[in-house]
């Protein structure tokens, strides 16, 4: 009952950065990111029948996807418009799948296949749940993209195929505010009208 019970929970994952134990659903319940995955269509490079895009992106740890074919193998993901994408988070675990966890992963954005550029390439080490990979440009904010292709490049104990458990994608919530008020107070009636955009 207790394994049970324990496989309900969701798993969290330590960032090493901040120290700071992470959920991507927490972080969605907090307004401040929205998961936008549902948004986008999904492809695969290869996969075993019965392990495929469903099994990626039904909310379960207990089911993945399973890669059938040669390195590297890939996950596309395109957006019908172009779309802000602060962070992708990626669900592994070492002791479930051991020479099937990716070791080496490539994170691509473009417009379409034909140009997409590495944007942050990530090595994990025996990862045990969820690993975020910060999505951002050149001046630190979200990437704006079409398409993003993750590319495992090499798994451990020189692995063939692949298993990924989740992946989900956040783009950060609306929350722009202009703080007008630095400009110095409005006073007069007709500046008061106009120190909130609508």
């Amino acid at each position: 009952m207790a394994l049970f019970i324990e496989s309900l929970l969701p798993r969290y994952k330590m960032n090493k950065k901040t120290g700071v134990t992470v959920c991507p659903t927490t972080e969605e319940r907090s307004g401040t990111v929205r998961e936008v995955g549902s948004q986008a269509i999904w492809s695969l490079s290869s996969c075993k029948p019965g392990f495929g895009v469903e099994q990626l992106r039904d909310n379960s740890m207990e089911t993945y996807w399973q890669s059938d074919g040669q390195l590297p193998h890939l996950v596309n993901i395109q957006f019908s418009r172009k779309t802000t994408v602060s962070q992708i988070y990626i669900y592994s675990d070492y002791k479930l799948d051991e020479s099937y966890t990716p070791s080496r992963v490539s994170i691509r954005c473009g417009t379409h296949f034909n140009d997409l550029q590495e944007v942050e390439v990530l090595d994990l080490c025996e990862p045990s749940g969820w690993v975020c990979i910060p999505i951002k440009e050149v001046r630190d904010i979200p990437m704006r993209t079409f398409m993003i292709q993750i590319a495992v490049i090499s798994n451990h104990q020189n692995g063939r195929d692949t298993h990924m458990r989740q992946i989900r994608v956040h783009s950060p919530t609306d929350l722009t505010t202009y703080p007008l008020e630095q400009f110095g107070p409005f006073s007069t009636i007709e500046f008061q009208q106009f120190r909130t955009i609508r």
